[in-house]
């Protein structure tokens, strides 16, 4: 690409073309219907056996997290997601390290999608290396995200459908065996029943907090949105509730016809034994096939949001411009930011195992959270001074009791998950600290003028 075909200034507003329904595949799309089967094993195993328990008490957390993430978009309908609200409310420098946090599992999302999309494709053709794959499904994704919004739209609802009709037919399939085996199952054992204990279910609903990441990713296109301040809320509520009610109901079904999950050959590839167990070869095909179609929509989809968190990033200057706030002047998207997106998740899943991905992912993504929880109450109740009962529990009560459930689930994490994010966020320190020369001047403040004159004014930042 020549120097004319790209815009650094002037008009580098991103095209508003996404409706609800369009913004709530996206946000499915990144969820991935099947990635209950991505940590399936790892979570059985963590909860012995009650991995539809985990994913309710994960469901519930998210929805509290889903309903301060719609309040801050009436707020800022502006791309950015934690990044800007935190930025907007606490100040710029927290903002920084909450975005510095927030892009740890954004960049693991596309690699961990890659890497699966490698392995399972590596399982049915086993004469291919798994760097093939990789590298191939890397440069297909990267090129359809330049290409635009659009068509990764298009590509979403038919790659979304292929995996709600393999749930439809995976669930029917698992009842009909259930009722071929002439044995009653305990209906309550993928719950709560049996051993159940709260350390155990915390423990696996902290890992499974990644799948919920698509609510997250429907802030980031808010400058893309019809009608932002209304189309986002709604999207972001009904990909938490959509998104939780499917992860359950599968881990419901996968749970009963596989009660024994000691019996796991490999708990990576799990899926595969329930697949087997109960449709033999001709589900184990199906779902091969599925799960790489809603892999391939995931990687579209994360490599889409990320790229447009470190756009914002680069506009706002705590990034170099030139690089990240750059946009293509035919298909107006961040051609160089999503191309660094894609070079991350190649190299990452060349190079690093599934269930490291697996855990950084939820780390960054519960602390993000944490911190929209604590937003909602700073910039309603005390920068705004809403007041009333209903204000009250919508901007105090509700956003409080996301926040503490969100840590709760943060700090069940494993102590080598804590170690790695860790280690992660003083490397943001350390950029911050080089940024503001030692904490002596502010980091740049996004200009949210040049976005959309509908937008609050913000509260000047500390």
């Amino acid at each position: 690409m020549t120097t004319a075909a790209l815009q650094t200034g002037g008009d580098n507003r991103l095209r508003r073309s996404l409706g609800t329904p369009a913004l709530l595949l996206f946000g499915l799309a990144y969820m991935l219907p099947l990635a209950v089967f991505t940590t399936y094993g790892l979570v059985t195993e963590i909860t012995s056996g009650h991995l539809a328990g985990a994913y309710v008490v994960t469901t519930i957390v998210m929805l509290f997290t889903a309903n301060s993430y719609a309040s801050m978009v009436r707020a800022y309908p502006v791309a950015g997601s934690a990044y800007t609200y935190t930025q907007r409310t606490f100040g710029s420098h927290l903002g920084f390290l909450t975005g510095w946090t927030l892009l740890l599992d954004y960049l693991a999302l596309p690699l961990l999608n890659y890497l699966v999309i490698g392995i399972y494709l590596n399982a049915s053709f086993p004469a291919i290396p798994i760097w093939v794959f990789v590298v191939a499904s890397v440069l297909l994704v990267t090129v359809l995200n330049v290409v635009g919004i659009m068509l990764v739209s298009s590509i979403n609802l038919a790659l979304v459908g292929v995996q709600l009709i393999f749930l439809v037919v995976f669930v029917s399939t698992g009842i009909s065996f259930l009722g071929g085996t002439g044995q009653t199952p305990d209906v309550f054992g993928p719950l709560f029943g049996g051993d159940a204990s709260i350390g155990s279910i915390a423990a696996g609903a902290a890992v499974l907090a990644l799948a919920f990441l698509g609510f997250d990713a429907v802030s980031t296109l808010s400058e893309e949105a019809k009608e932002p301040r209304k189309s986002i809320p709604r999207a972001i509520l009904l990909c938490t509730l959509v998104g939780g009610l499917l992860f359950t109901v599968t881990a419901y079904v996968a749970g009963l016809v596989f009660p024994d999950f000691q019996n796991f050959g490999n708990a990576d590839s799990a899926a595969l034994d329930v697949m087997t167990r109960i449709g033999g070869a001709a589900l184990f095909t199906f779902f091969t096939a599925a799960y790489i179609a809603g892999s391939f929509a995931s990687a579209i989809t994360s490599q889409a949001s990320v790229a447009r968190i470190l756009f914002a990033m680069g506009r706002d200057g705590q990034l170099p411009k030139r690089v990240f706030a750059v946009l293509h002047a035919r298909f107006r998207t961040p051609w160089i930011a999503i191309v660094i997106v894609g070079l991350v998740g190649l190299f990452g899943a060349l190079f690093i195992p599934l269930d490291v991905a697996a855990s950084v992912i939820s780390f960054g993504a519960l602390v993000a959270f944490s911190f929209v929880n604590l937003a909602v109450v700073k910039h309603y109740i005390f920068d705004k001074g809403e007041r009333g009962t209903a204000a009250n529990i919508r901007y105090g009560v509700a956003p409080i009791i996301g926040f503490a459930l969100t840590v709760w689930l943060w700090t069940s994490l494993t102590s080598t998950t804590l170690i790695a994010g860790a280690i992660w966020v003083v490397v943001g320190v350390v950029i911050l600290a080089v940024l503001t020369r030692g904490f002596k001047k502010r980091p740049p403040v996004m200009d949210f003028t040049e976005e959309d004159p509908a937008v609050e004014e913000p509260v000047p930042a500390a």
